[in-house]
């Protein structure tokens, strides 16, 4: 599996995104995905994650109730709906998947990555 990370740019405070995740190979159907972030000067953060079939999900508190993750096993591509940006969410976004059957949050578990895309939100 390859991941393509797609969809960041520039937005005021109040906005909406949509960042898609592209992959390529047959087993896309078989790896959980999340989406984890990075601030100048921060670690990578988890923010949110979808299991296999989509069924579950989880999310970083901060993001709770703003974003949607959610994935088309179909067109192979897992999306995050970000909603209400604030400054705060300012990062590089990556994608990333993982054979860890569920979800999961620790950045470790997770096998493959993709580049990143930035997301900025002005005030």
């Amino acid at each position: 599996v390859q991941l393509q990370a797609s969809g960041g740019g520039l937005v005021q405070a109040g906005a909406s995104l949509r960042l898609s995740c592209a992959a390529s190979g047959r087993t896309f159907s078989s790896v959980s995905m999340g989406w984890f972030r990075q601030a100048p000067g921060k670690e990578r953060e988890f923010v949110a994650a979808v299991s296999e079939s989509g069924g579950s999900t989880a999310y970083a508190d901060s993001v709770k109730g703003r974003f949607t993750i959610s994935r088309d096993n179909v067109k192979n591509t897992v999306y995050l709906q970000m909603n209400s940006l604030k400054p705060e969410d300012t990062a590089v976004y990556f994608c990333a998947a993982s054979y860890y059957s569920g979800t999961t949050y620790r950045s470790l578990d997770y096998n493959l990555w993709g580049q990143g895309t930035l997301v900025t939100v002005s005030s």
